[in-house]
């Protein structure tokens, strides 16, 4: 967790949420930035996630943060493979859908921070369960080219505490041919930890570039 903006800095604080500790700890022990960055792990599933940021945005806390959902998903498009990137331009569940800020920002900078990898953008859907075999096809005929449990919420409930900057970037962990187990325990898994351990500075530079005055 980073400290509050130098003197003069005139950037409100960066929150970018993840659900799971493997996640908080692939962010954490990348390089990190120099600027006021907090990586908050939510917990599991969307009603976790918005309890959580709603706690991290309240007075007190960090009202006035930018907010990038970030972790691990499921691709749905073919051709997908564990270690590649996608920035959503919505994050869409249920209740409806949330425009992403700065996609065309999100991609360059992470193009610049993970030289190499696949970066792929699109809509981003969300579930409250793990998503598996036939559901995935049925969710990709939506148009959707990923699913994870969080991001649809997280940035909901972000934008509901007011006006700000709002991102999701995931790294996909499996995909329609590549389905894994459990996070980890192939090379599929291990290259989605590497990617997702760079990808901070992006954030960062993403933050730095939209240039969020105090309100």
């Amino acid at each position: 967790m980073a400290g509050a903006p130098g003197p003069g800095s005139h950037q409100a604080p960066l929150l970018v949420a993840c659900a799971l500790g493997i996640e908080q700890v692939a962010l954490r022990s990348g390089r990190r930035p120099a600027g006021p960055v907090r990586v908050l792990r939510t917990g599991m599933g969307p009603r976790a996630a918005e309890a959580a940021v709603a706690a991290a945005l309240a007075p007190g806390g960090a009202p006035e943060a930018a907010v990038i959902a970030s972790g691990f998903c499921a691709g749905l498009a073919p051709g997908m493979h564990p270690g590649d990137l996608v920035v959503a331009e919505e994050a869409r569940d249920a209740d409806g859908a949330t425009p992403c800020t700065g996609t065309g920002l999100l991609v360059a900078a992470l193009a610049r921070a993970v030289p190499g990898a696949t970066v792929h953008t699109g809509p981003l859907t969300g579930s409250d369960h793990v998503v598996r075999g036939p559901e995935r096809a049925a969710l990709r005929a939506t148009g959707a080219i990923a699913v994870d449990m969080e991001s649809a919420a997280t940035l909901r409930t972000a934008l509901c505490h007011g006006p700000r900057p709002v991102a999701a970037v995931r790294v996909v962990v499996d995909a329609p041919e590549h389905e894994l187990v459990r996070i980890g325990t192939v090379r599929g898994g291990i290259s989605a930890f590497r990617v997702l351990r760079a990808v901070l500075p992006a954030f960062y530079e993403w933050h730095r570039s939209l240039m969020l005055p105090r309100r």
